[in-house]
């Protein structure tokens, strides 16, 4: 196994690339094997706000009547705390150094997946499965990711496709209708509950203000907005106990609120259209809440997510939880297993070999808990902003968390939105008026991290206390650098040798791939 110590030449054996079958246990179809489709519901930016997952205060009835009837996620993980880049991850199966969406898609950031990618909905069309997109999109290029049916940012305004609810509604219903006889993949794509005082400071901090029917504000008729006091919210662990930061989370539920009743007018069209009780619904988030800690950090806080899984059937877990380790990487398998459609192996137009897939199918999930404590999920992130270089790897199993900080000489970045929002407003000023910050971190802590971050999650859910170097934990922090080794190997990751050594496979290299030692930590 290839390992980055210096002064040292290694050389890093060629991963096999054998075929990848998506069904890991498939579940048996029914008897009278009705049509099936997919339905995706994917919030933006949002987290465990929701009653199922115990919360008191936020109000959710539409997820959680969901809820009810579906498999509860508690150890569900993006595989990057990023938008564009969780999507890409989402839609292809492939974390985000091995699908090429590095960062943000959109203007001066301009991320694209690689040209070869094999999204779910062109995988999906070739076995003639009808496929849409209303809302959020957020990666690119066009043709890798097209859909048969969208209506999303590219050709509306995300306020109207992404948080007016009647809207997208509509939109649905307009799906449905004109959709072919055949199955189908729909993809919804929520803006709530992500900030918006960057882009449309005039709606608030989280765009809780649109279309509320108050003067300027527009008038969304489906939505009955609800407000939050400041004073009665929940305070996650890693966000500060402050007015600023409460105020923010006030705002933030009046959106989880509209979203909620979004989920509920999406499903009931659904319903309407007979197509509820042949449709498999997932509900997740792309990544953690925009708070400092949360959103492009590997900590759980930025990658640890809710997803509710709802099959018509199978209702043999339905409001049952389960503490199996899964990824976003495992959406695909997951819906290629539902539909009985195989990942390909070879992409015929190149003539050359598809990266295969690391995934597995959640469906046999539905059915019974798996017993295997052991397995683990891996998360890789380079950039949100174009501006914000900060690659991290991690390694995460049901006791332990292991997070390389390859850029870890550098101070962790700050994105735009984040930065001019009251609770991290309230963070830097306190800072700079010696003022108490009531959160869990320092700035400084915050944004200086050693290489290395190794957690023992069994005395440390809250990630709090480093102890990468700890003699009691040498043995099992060696054990988990390997198997993030070997998962970078498998995946390709170009930053396998950061960030003391370069990778070197072609000419000379090509048979022997090798990290060679740049000298560059000693000084």
């Amino acid at each position: 196994m290839l390992t980055t110590m210096r002064h040292l030449l290694l050389f890093i054996s060629c991963v096999c690339l054998s075929p990848v079958k998506p069904a890991l246990g498939s579940l048996p179809a029914p008897p009278s094997a009705p049509k099936k489709n997919v339905l995706f519901l994917v919030a933006d930016d949002a987290g465990f706000e929701m009653g199922s997952y115990r919360k008191k205060v936020v109000q959710t009835p539409n997820l959680d009547a969901l809820a009810k009837k579906s498999l509860i996620f508690n150890n569900l993980f993006a595989s990057v705390s990023s938008c564009s880049p969780s999507r890409a991850s989402i839609l292809s199966g492939l974390p985000t150094h091995q699908n090429g969406m590095y960062g943000l898609h959109q203007s001066v950031h301009h991320f694209n997946s690689f040209d070869g990618i094999r999204s779910l909905p062109n995988l999906l069309r070739d076995h003639n499965i009808y496929s849409g997109i209303i809302g959020k999109k957020h990666v690119g290029p066009s043709e890798v990711y097209k859909f048969d049916y969208e209506a999303t940012e590219e050709t509306h305004s995300i306020m109207q496709v992404g948080r007016n609810i009647t809207k997208m509604k509509l939109l649905v219903r307009d799906f449905l209708e004109k959709k072919p006889a055949e199955p189908f993949f729909l993809y919804v794509g929520f803006h709530d509950p992500h900030r918006c005082g960057h882009t449309h400071p005039e709606y608030g901090a989280f765009c809780q203000f649109f279309g509320n029917g108050e003067t300027g504000m527009g008038h969304i008729p489906d939505w009955h907005p609800i407000t939050y006091d400041p004073t009665q919210v929940e305070v996650p662990h890693f966000v500060q106990d402050s007015l600023s930061a409460r105020r923010d989370i006030a705002a933030q539920y009046t959106t989880i609120s509209r979203l909620d009743q979004g989920v509920g007018l999406v499903l009931k069209e659904l319903e309407n259209a007979g197509e509820l009780n042949n449709t498999l619904v997932i509900y997740t988030s792309d990544n953690g809440i925009p708070f400092a800690g949360g959103r492009t950090n590997l900590y759980d806080s930025g990658i640890r997510l809710p997803m509710l899984m709802s099959s018509p059937f199978h209702t043999e877990r339905h409001y049952q939880a389960t503490y199996a380790m899964s990824s976003h990487l495992d959406l695909v398998p997951t819906v290629l297993d539902w539909f009985s459609v195989p990942y390909p192996t070879i992409d015929i137009s190149q003539n050359q070999l598809l990266q295969p897939l690391t995934g597995k199918s959640l469906l046999p999930l539905l059915i019974k808990e798996p017993t295997d404590n052991g397995e683990a999920i891996f998360a890789s992130h380079n950039h949100h902003e174009v501006t914000m270089y900060y690659p991290m790897r991690a390694v995460r199993t049901k006791h332990f968390k292991l997070i390389h900080n390859i850029n870890y000489r550098m101070p962790f970045p700050i994105d735009q939105d984040l930065y001019i929002s009251r609770s991290f407003q309230d963070i830097l000023n306190c800072t700079r008026e010696k003022k108490p910050i009531h959160w869990s971190k320092t700035l400084k802590t915050y944004y200086y991290r050693p290489e290395w971050e190794f957690f023992d999650l069994r005395k440390d859910a809250e990630e709090l206390r480093n102890v990468a170097g700890k003699p009691a934990y040498k043995e099992t922090m060696e054990d988990l650098k390997s198997k993030l080794l070997k998962w970078q190997e498998i995946t390709k990751d170009p930053w396998i040798c950061s960030p003391n050594g370069v990778f070197e496979n072609s000419g000379t290299f090509k048979d022997n791939p090798a990290c060679l030692p740049l000298d560059n930590l000693d000084f």
